[in-house]
């Protein structure tokens, strides 16, 4: 959310905002970022995704029908912000009069979750305030764990996927849903609006320059898909995969513990 980050061709740990100096200070600037952009989060989301974000919670909580229809299924959404992932997920488990599907929405950011609970209240689900690196979880709970654009901003990915492996249990799955570069006329046409118009609406209308000025950056952090697929099999995750979506503007990473 800041000036330009390190290149993407060279190996990184996670998010690094520009100023902090190591993985805490990193992970402190994040949440800042978004306790500063919580009151306009939803509708920047909307407005400048064109209401497409609304298409891939629903792809990925679709997804995973087969879990989310299971009776007494752990899920938990992780990095939840607001709970718009958490709700699609819910709304596709339904309502099951015996062993209902247990969803957790986990976020370290006070304000977001603050907005989460109003949205999610008619809902069966249960908030936490956590950090992602550092869950205050059981191993071997939840049959499900997905990450809906917040896996990007942690300060260690590799500490992100050990910390999601150890609460799965053997055969559980994980869902990553975040944002791409597409390739070709297609990406070069996006990378105008994704880094030159984006920042400046996104800063108008929520009022906060920095965050909006940080994402174009964290996405190109972000490591390439063959890349993070590389990582996922090497922390232990088995079946990994990654599914492009509209074109490769974001997509899901799949696996299995």
């Amino acid at each position: 959310m800041m000036a330009a980050e390190t290149a993407k061709s060279e190996p990184v740990v996670g998010a690094s905002p520009a100023g902090a100096p190591d993985q805490n200070a990193a992970s402190q600037a994040v949440r800042e970022m978004f306790t500063a952009i919580a009151p306009r989060y939803d509708l920047l989301n909307h407005v400048l995704s064109c209401n497409v974000d609304r298409l891939w919670w629903w792809r990925t909580a679709r997804t995973f029908r087969h879990i989310l229809q299971r009776p007494q299924a752990q899920v938990l959404d992780l990095c939840c912000g607001t709970g718009d992932m958490t709700l699609a997920l819910a709304r596709r488990a339904g309502r099951q009069r015996t062993a209902p599907v247990t969803i957790i929405g986990a976020d370290f950011s006070h304000a977001m979750l603050q907005r989460a609970t109003k949205k999610t209240r008619a809902r069966n689900i249960q908030l936490i305030e956590a950090d992602a690196l550092r869950l205050p979880l059981a191993g071997d709970r939840f049959d499900l764990v997905v990450s809906a654009f917040g896996f990007r901003n942690l300060a260690n990915y590799d500490a992100g996927l050990e910390e999601i492996l150890r609460i799965l249990k053997p055969g559980g799955e994980i869902g990553i849903l975040d944002f791409s570069e597409p390739k070709g006329v297609l990406g070069k046409i996006y990378g105008v609006y994704f880094r030159r118009v984006l920042p400046v609406v996104g800063s108008m209308i929520s009022g906060v320059r920095g965050p909006y000025s940080y994402l174009p950056a964290s996405v190109e952090r972000f490591p390439e898909p063959e890349e993070m697929l590389k990582r996922m099999r090497a922390i232990g995750f088995r079946d990994a995969e990654w599914k492009p979506y509209s074109f490769g503007i974001a997509g899901l990473f799949r696996a299995k513990k």
